[in-house]
């Protein structure tokens, strides 16, 4: 009997096929259905989501298995990492996607229900923090974190991008808890709460700032980086399904890294297929998933991740959504080394992040154009102005890449210097003397 992988739809559920990871009788031989939970609109988890999906790169995995079994694959979209958690404890998730903080509580949670899972690669990362960011009205007058004293933030609770709120609120002198009113919502419904104005501001991860920024809903006050601590999504599995179908894991990571080699190598058509999937502009998407974007993509486990990682533990038994988390034992690396080959898992493990670089994406381009510094950017777009998709700057301190005309920009001498947020521009200021912020359009002319 020929062997065939086929995506199904979550509505596919109701067929009468086999629970995930388990056999079925169909036509004398045996069919399984594998169960993925991703977040497509959470774009630094594409290589094990959307992009992974639109390339077909897993269905074609398990068509090489040659095992005698017809794969099904079941893709299931969610706005965050909770319902992919319930649904893997239940058994009705085989892998899933999500960020760090989410992955903690997956370890916690399958750990109590007696249905442990294990990380078993890494998605898209910032070893600084930068995936998650604070922003709030384009017209509000709050500029700095120690301005959400007393005002009502929204964000996800359990997320990375709570994690960064009360880290930065703490550095702040400001109480996560009492501090300010926290709502707890979905990043869609903080959005609109944002632009409601019944939020004063929104705490997310990716895409979510970028999203609103380019939009013009909303602007930077606090960028993740200044925390100077990694950030992540990856991969997790539930253990008795790796056990069970350890070829069929590997299948999976296999994939991945195809994925992850497609994005690095053509970052703008895999940045316009995860546009075309999501609905999200490929502007955005390229901010964060570009060839300097703000996530670099690398399944191996670094070791900077799996130590951040520890660290997230007591923000989330703090705010009792944990007890204690065995990180060494959740972290399992041996399915993605055995995908990937001991020597290429390696070289995997000593990669470093590209160096942050200005970019403009003309267009009609397959490519961006990258330049050595933002000024040089600046008189580029200056000739350009109605040819240009976007263009990008990294920030002067963090190297968070962002928006070049929602940046705010410093001029120093001669120099023209880019940050993501306010603050973050007028510590700089304060450090040098005779600089100064100024305008887009002053910058733009000053550099033509």
């Amino acid at each position: 009997m020929q062997r065939t992988a086929v995506a199904i739809s979550a509505g596919a559920l109701l067929l009468p096929l086999s629970a995930c990871g388990g056999d079925a009788e169909a036509g004398g031989g045996s069919t399984v259905t594998v169960t993925v939970g991703y977040q497509s609109r959470t774009i630094n988890t594409v290589t094990a989501g959307t992009l992974l999906r639109s390339l077909g790169s897993f269905e074609k995995q398990l068509n090489s298995l040659h095992d005698g079994v017809n794969y099904k694959v079941n893709w299931q979209d969610y706005a965050t990492g909770a319902p992919i958690t319930a649904q893997m404890t239940a058994g009705k998730i085989d892998i899933g996607s999500m960020g760090d903080f989410p992955l903690l509580i997956n370890a916690a949670r399958g750990k109590q229900l007696n249905s442990p899972t294990r990380l078993v690669s890494v998605t898209g990362y910032n070893l600084r923090g930068g995936l998650n960011t604070i922003v709030t009205a384009p017209g509000s007058k709050l500029t700095s974190l120690k301005d959400l004293k007393g005002k009502k933030v929204s964000t996800s609770v359990g997320s990375a991008a709570d994690g960064t709120l009360v880290r930065a609120l703490q550095r702040a002198g400001i109480d996560p808890n009492s501090g300010i009113e926290k709502l707890n919502q979905q990043p869609s419904v903080g959005a609109s709460a944002l632009a409601a104005g019944s939020a004063d501001a929104l705490s997310q991860f990716v895409a979510w700032p970028g999203l609103l920024a380019f939009q013009g809903k909303a602007k930077a006050i606090y960028d993740g980086a200044r925390l100077n601590l990694p950030t992540f999504h990856g991969v997790t599995a539930r253990e008795d399904f790796a056990k069970q179908r350890p070829a069929v894991l590997e299948a999976f990571l296999k994939a991945q890294a195809e994925a992850t080699d497609y994005l690095n190598e053509h970052p703008v058509e895999a940045a316009e297929k995860v546009a075309e999937a999501t609905g999200l502009p490929a502007e955005v998407v390229y901010l964060y998933n570009g060839d300097h974007g703000i996530a670099t993509f690398d399944p191996a486990i670094k070791p900077q991740l799996v130590s951040a990682l520890k660290q997230d533990v007591s923000i989330l038994k703090s705010a009792k959504l944990t007890g204690d988390v065995d990180v060494d034992s959740f972290v399992d690396d041996r399915y993605v080394k055995k995908a990937l080959g001991p020597d290429a898992y390696a070289k995997h493990l000593a990669t470093k992040p590209a160096p942050a670089t200005s970019e403009a994406w003309p267009k009609g381009a397959s490519k961006t154009v990258t330049f050595d510094s933002p000024s040089l950017l600046l008189r580029y777009v200056a000739g350009h102005r109605d040819d240009l998709r976007a263009a990008y700057v990294p920030d002067t301190t963090t190297g968070t890449l962002w928006f070049a005309d929602k940046a705010v920009w410093v001029a120093d001498g001669d120099k023209l210097l880019p940050f993501v947020t306010p603050d973050t521009a007028q510590a700089y200021i304060a450090a040098h003397g005779g600089a100064r912020v100024v305008s887009y359009a002053d910058a733009l002319e000053r550099a033509s």
